[in-house]
């Protein structure tokens, strides 16, 4: 019963604002009290619209009320404070009093003991007596206790107050009621908002490790389906082979039956041809003998007994030709030779197109590709300027002291990166001026020497360049010109990729990405990204924002 009167009689002393016990009391016109910081730090806050009311009653004053110390509330809080100290249980042995290098509890008096903690809301540090009586003043409120240290350095030396924020505008930390007044449009951020993106980021990390194990099982499913489908295609090749081998073994003996089967109709003739030949000579030498009779009588009777062949309109034709035709077989071979290549081409680009990866959707879908560039200096014309780490260039107000270099141009006001892309890379290009800027993609094989189309961006057939003015933009390779129509910007996004023989150029507006152009090729070499300034074009900024 009397723990609970105590704890009553407590509860009428705190403060309705930071519900601790009352530090430095002031009794507004309203009749209610409440710490002076705490009340000062409230009206601050609502000073700039000229009203001020109690927290409590909402009672408003129409001029800002002069605050001072309730001298009788604030020996009530002392006495109360002592009252509460003396019931404290005995402290510890005197072993635990402070030494050097120690943190004093701030409660003792006399010989101070080593402080075990300290509050970070109280910005007092105690001993282990004086850490119960703390906690039993604040078992409603949730101090943040710490271990022991010294906390002058953690408190703001104008307000008192602890310094739990960070200005990023005058890079110092500062106190609550600092962003009330020098502070109030600054660049802030609480611990608690820093905490959280700790987290965030721990977060983010974990994501990211997840999406990466995904990606892990993907390759691992793809190298499994990859080596699956080499098997299948090596079975599959290998019966294609088979079959094609019977095909073979049949057309050859087609061939070799059609071979013997003219020959044997060749030796048939043959024979035929060598039957007649002999009846015709057997014929002949009968008509000799009989020719070299006188007898007339005899004659007649023996040449009716002679052999005559018919005569040449009666025989029968006897042709084989020379060039033996084996088309049937020819025909087979070509056409079946032909189908296995329309069916090889067509399944080839179809498995082409199906493997093919699927090119980015949004802005955030691009930035996974993004790479950082930078201007080469032995490639700058004399008159331009390179600056912030060579990623920014414009035109200089005189020549610049560059020295010769084989791979300079001398003509045309160009400049290429450093960086060789092959593969899928996207950047963004920042540009402004009266005039324009190309932006543009070339072989490293281009030439830079001279006035000629050869070394000028876009008008040769090692570059590609999309000509951005103020009005218009236009587009040009290998001397042709391409008229482009989109949203006006002075943020270009570029994205390669290069296997695919893809190259695209966007009008960017915050996160909305317009196509400008876009071309299909195939790329034979590394593209340098690549800038040619028009004249008084400012400030062409290379890489991500």
């Amino acid at each position: 019963m009397a723990q609970a009167e105590d704890n009553q009689y407590e509860e009428q002393f705190r403060c309705s604002i930071c519900l601790d016990l009352l530090k430095v009391p002031v009794t507004i016109p309203c009749g209610h009290t409440y710490c002076m910081d705490c009340i000062k730090g409230t009206w601050d806050q609502d000073g700039h619209i000229g009203v001020y009311s109690c927290p409590q009653c909402r009672h408003t004053f129409t001029s800002r009320p002069v605050l001072g110390r309730n001298t009788m509330l604030a020996e009530v809080m002392e006495k109360l404070k002592k009252a509460e100290v003396q019931a404290a249980p005995p402290g510890p042995p005197a072993h635990s009093s402070s030494g050097p290098g120690d943190v004093e509890c701030d409660v003792c008096t006399g010989r101070k003991k080593k402080a075990v903690k300290s509050c970070l809301v109280c910005l007092a540090s105690y001993c282990e007596t004086h850490l119960q009586l703390h906690e039993k003043l604040n078992r409603r409120q949730k101090h943040e206790l710490i271990v022991a240290k010294k906390l002058q350095e953690n408190v703001c030396s104008r307000h008192d107050k602890p310094l739990e924020i960070f200005c990023h505008t005058d890079h110092r930390f500062i106190c609550s009621l600092c962003t009330v007044d020098e502070h109030r449009d600054h660049d802030t951020v609480t611990a608690a908002v820093k905490r959280t993106r700790k987290q965030e980021i721990k977060q983010l990390i974990q994501q990211r490790e997840e999406e990466m194990e995904e990606l892990r099982q993907a390759v691992d499913s793809l190298t499994r389906s990859a080596q699956a489908a080499l098997e299948d295609t090596e079975s599959i090749f290998g019966e294609m082979i088979r079959s094609i081998e019977r095909r073979r073994s049949e057309v050859r003996d087609l061939i070799r039956a059609q071979e013997k089967a003219a020959i044997r109709r060749a030796e048939e003739l043959l024979e035929r041809l060598t039957q007649d030949i002999g009846k015709l000579r057997r014929t002949g030498s009968q008509l000799e003998e009989l020719l070299n009779t006188k007898d007339h009588i005899c004659f007649l009777k023996g040449y009716q007994y002679v052999y005559f062949p018919p005569g040449p309109e009666d025989l029968p034709s006897i042709t084989l030709s020379p060039h033996f035709s084996f088309g049937d077989a020819m025909k087979f071979v070509s056409e079946l030779k032909k189908q296995l290549e329309d069916i090889s081409e067509e399944k080839l680009a179809n498995e082409g197109t199906v493997l093919r990866v699927p090119e980015p959707g949004s802005r955030a879908d691009f930035q996974q590709y993004a790479c950082e560039l930078t201007l080469d200096p032995n490639t700058v014309y004399k008159d331009i300027f390179l600056f912030e780490g060579n990623r920014k260039v414009e035109w200089a107000l005189r020549a610049q002291s560059h020295p010769e270099h084989p791979e300079r141009f001398d003509y045309w006001g160009q400049v290429l990166c450093l960086e060789g892309l092959s593969g899928r890379w996207y950047w963004e290009v920042e540009w402004g001026g009266k005039d324009g800027v190309h932006v543009a993609v070339a072989y490293k094989t281009m030439n830079r020497k001279g006035r000629g189309k050869d070394s000028r961006l876009g008008y040769n057939d090692k570059s590609w360049s999309l000509c951005c003015s103020p009005s218009s933009y236009s587009f040009y390779h290998n001397n042709r010109r391409t008229a482009v129509f989109g949203p006006h910007s002075s943020t270009i996004g570029v994205y390669l990729d290069h296997r695919a023989g893809t190259l695209c150029f966007y009008s960017i507006s915050e996160d909305t990405m317009t196509l400008l152009h876009r071309v299909q090729t195939t790329f034979t070499e590394p593209l340098y990204p690549a800038f040619r300034l028009v004249w008084n074009v400012l400030g062409d900024t290379v890489g991500d924002k």
